[in-house]
């Protein structure tokens, strides 16, 4: 009998293991937001000039959605059907709050550079949309997956768009002030043409 009970709780853990990743690997490749479900263009657009503001942006959402999955996971059966909405955009800008101001003190280059960007995190329709349609409805555990899933398929995809910009506009590749490389992208002498 011992031994049942314990088969169930190992095959129910088992099963909790596996349906994290799928939520992780779903959110990471699946459903990623701007390749996939292109969602957020707009600040993916507008912070995909450096790496710098990539990887500064790709924390940012990752932190909020993190903690504001968690919280909404957390409360979703007080929160009242009809005042959900403003309780989730209550919710996200503490976080954001938060964040802008532990960018504000820590990387005040990064804050100036992200700019409006890092405060419109708020209505960003990839951390809104995760409130509504997944932690609202799971567990903290699943919602805790889903969130890391999207968070970082977010910040692959601004990673992945501004290597290919930043390359392209600069001729080079600089990640906290460190030159990677550079690419001559135009000579320092004229192209001579011949004509036969």
């Amino acid at each position: 009998m011992e031994e049942k009970e314990n088969k169930k709780e190992y095959d129910v853990r088992q099963s909790a293991g596996s349906v994290f990743w799928k939520e992780f690997i779903k959110g990471l490749v699946i459903s990623n937001p701007v390749f996939i479900l292109t969602l957020g263009l707009c600040p993916v657009l507008a912070v995909t000039n450096s790496i710098d503001n990539a990887l500064g942006m790709g924390a940012g959402v990752i932190f909020v959605l993190l903690c504001s999955n968690i919280l909404i996971s957390a409360i979703r059966r007080t929160i009242p059907a009809l005042i959900r909405i403003p309780v989730f955009i209550v919710i996200i800008a503490t976080f954001v709050t938060i964040l802008s101001l532990v960018f504000e003190a820590y990387v005040p280059l990064l804050h100036e550079s992200l700019g409006i960007y890092l405060s419109l995190i708020v209505v960003n329709c990839i951390i809104l949309g995760r409130a509504e349609v997944f932690a609202s409805k799971n567990s903290v555990l699943f919602s805790i997956a889903d969130a890391l899933g999207i968070g970082l398929g977010f910040t692959i995809a601004l990673i992945i768009i501004s290597l290919i910009r930043e390359i392209i506009g600069t001729g080079g590749l600089a990640v906290f002030g460190f030159n990677l490389f550079n690419i001559p992208v135009l000579s320092e002498h004229p192209m001579t043409f011949c004509y036969f």
